[in-house]
């Protein structure tokens, strides 16, 4: 029996990235290299193959000298100052200026006796052989490491601005979702107070059944309406609170189901989703309807998504009825779905078959 295991998708996604790190270092390399070698060829009439090996070699010992220097010094910074934690493996100029200086010292040294193996050449690589070629080749040398300094050191700005945005712009979604929540609070607690006012009028012990009924569910429902997203049981543990409440109102004319599968209830979503369609469902298609009907909340799994669907088998839901805030609950929740999922999340409402109507919401599965 095989014990071997598959690579996980974390450990493949970190292999491609360093392999495409290391592709894209070693064309960079390439490149500096095949421009040197031009240029040494046309101003000192050198040969090209044995100058190509040379500079390719030089040039790939500075590099890895000088990241290596980079990153030591960077840690090394961080350490002692914590604020600096967070950033990237930047020591700052002063402290990369030293590392350009001794790695291109120690990569010039390395890359020139690697040239000295693979030509069979006997270049000198000490100052003290021949001062002013020395010289001359450790500025050449040090060249590239600026360059490269200077393109990573933009590169690593841009990528930084770039997660700056990315933050503005999730605390600006988590912002205007928790303002869309904050909305949907007094809309679901404003129409009911409406329907306790009616009940008052003509029926004054029903109606003190309702408000202790609301009492209770406001104090379930407010502090966990502000908590973020919770598990799915705790969204039909609310909708069930409420339409206990709607039942004193309504009575038998209100026939509420719940389903929710055990291997769902644990799923994540966003709080009062359901809320303003199980309003809508109530107020324009059982209310309307002289003997009621059934209220049905469900949850799936369809095409690998999340499928909430709240059906109802009243008079329907008239896209053109009631100025009086009818689709506020349906814009809201289309809205949330828009800045927390994008185009990962759906909402659809229509008939649905015989009498009555669907709404369907569709989330991505945690």
């Amino acid at each position: 029996m095989s014990l071997a295991t598959e690579p996980s998708g974390a450990s493949r996604s970190a292999f491609a990235t360093a392999a495409r790190w290391l592709a894209g270092q070693l064309l960079l390399i390439s490149g500096i290299a095949l421009a040197f070698s031009a240029g040494l060829v046309l101003v000192f009439d050198q040969r090209l193959g044995p100058t190509l090996v040379y500079c390719f070699a030089i040039s790939f010992s500075c590099t890895v000298f000088i990241t290596m220097a980079r990153i030591g010094a960077a840690r090394w910074v961080h350490r002692h100052a914590p604020s600096a934690a967070g950033r990237s493996n930047w020591p700052g100029w002063p402290l990369m200026l030293a590392c350009l200086l001794v790695g291109t010292l120690l990569g010039y040294s390395l890359g020139n006796e690697i040239g000295n193996w693979a030509t069979g050449y006997s270049n000198p690589a000490r100052l003290d052989n021949n001062l002013r070629q020395a010289i001359s080749m450790m500025l050449i040398s040090l060249l590239p490491g600026l360059a490269l300094t200077f393109y990573f050191f933009g590169r690593g700005r841009l990528d930084a601005a770039e997660a700056r945005a990315q933050t503005a712009q999730r605390l600006a979604a988590e912002a205007q979702l928790r303002l869309l929540e904050s909305q949907l609070e007094p809309h679901m607690l404003f129409n009911t107070l409406a329907n306790l006012r009616v009940l008052i009028s003509i029926d004054p012990p029903r109606a003190q059944a309702m408000l202790d009924q609301l009492i209770a569910f406001l104090r379930a429902t407010l502090s966990a309406s502000r908590s973020g997203p919770h598990p799915l049981r705790e969204e039909f543990t609310r909708i069930g609170d409420y339409l206990a409440l709607m039942q004193v109102r309504m009575g038998p004319r209100l026939r509420p189901v719940l389903l929710l599968p055990a291997e769902l209830a644990e799923q994540p979503m966003p709080p009062l989703l359901l809320q303003p369609l199980v309003e809508n469902a109530i107020k324009h298609g059982l209310e309307p309807a002289v003997d009621g009907g059934e209220l049905r909340v469900s949850a799936s799994i369809d095409a690998g998504q999340l499928l909430l669907e709240v059906f109802n088998t009243g008079a329907g839901l008239d896209a053109n009825a009631a100025a009086d805030g009818s689709q506020f609950g349906l814009r809201q929740v289309r809205e949330r779905l828009a800045a927390q999922y994008g185009p990962s999340a759906s909402l659809q409402i229509g008939p649905a078959p015989g009498n009555g109507t669907l709404v369907s919401i569709r989330l991505p599965l945690a």
